[in-house]
């Protein structure tokens, strides 16, 4: 299967430290893909430099080929790619279905089938489409800025810690949803440090440690590795 991103001796740095080095992998079209690992790994440097939201020192971000770094988020957003950030980020004092629009401010078409895809995809939000995004659970905040982020109609969504803070019941509801929307087609770029979920639903994953890039694999292969059981999943070696 081809490609739709891929990275290639990235390195990102913020003033003298280091946060990304020299890493490179690639998102086939159409997956799950997870890079995983501890809290300051490297992961959403990552994600932040591939949406333009930091400047790499080095390195290329090619999306179907094209070269992204040094691109503006906003030509980024309408080349397919869009971000879930970290702590959701929903505007609190404007309404669900305001939010929902925003997500598609760089589009001039109609939004009412996006619209409706995405009340399908969450009932919950069409049931407070008029409710200020701040009133919300932290559940549906979570629904209502992956939602936002899907009414650009993305080729590739990159998710930054969507089980961050949720109850364990809610965590599964969002991971049902993650291969919901992309049974529909859209490449998922996902960054989660609930590595048991994240590799469950994942096609291919990636470990994170001190910003570089230390294990490869299937999902499943990951699961089953005694280095990633004993510092990821609670299970050490016997």
């Amino acid at each position: 299967m081809s490609n739709i991103l891929e990275v290639k001796d990235l390195n990102v740095s913020y003033g003298g430290i280091k946060a990304v080095k020299d890493i490179s992998f690639s998102v086939p079209k159409g997956e799950v893909v997870t890079l995983i690992g501890a809290n300051g790994a490297g992961k959403s440097s990552t994600l932040r430099s591939i949406v333009g939201l930091v400047k790499p020192e080095s390195g290329s971000i090619l999306l179907k080929g094209e070269e992204l770094a040094g691109v503006s988020t906003e030509q980024i957003v309408t080349k397919g790619i869009t971000l879930v950030p970290e702590g959701r980020r929903v505007f609190p004092d404007m309404t669900v279905a305001e939010n929902l629009k925003i997500g598609a401010y760089m589009r001039k078409d109609s939004l009412d089938e996006d619209m409706n895809w995405v009340y399908d995809l969450f009932s919950r939000l069409k049931e407070r489409s008029w409710q200020l995004a701040g009133t919300l659970s932290g559940g549906e905040q979570q629904m209502l800025a992956i939602g936002r982020a899907l009414m650009s109609r993305p080729e590739i969504i990159m998710m930054d810690e969507p089980s961050l803070g949720l109850a364990p019941i809610i965590v599964k509801g969002v991971f049902d949803i993650i291969r919901e929307i992309n049974k529909q087609g859209v490449t998922i770029l996902l960054v989660e440090q609930n590595a048991n979920m994240a590799l469950k639903a994942a096609n291919l994953g990636y470990v994170m440690e001190t910003g570089r890039i230390t294990l490869s694999g299937t999902g499943a292969e990951l699961l089953e590795n005694e280095a990633v059981k004993a510092a990821y999943l609670g299970k050490a070696k016997k």
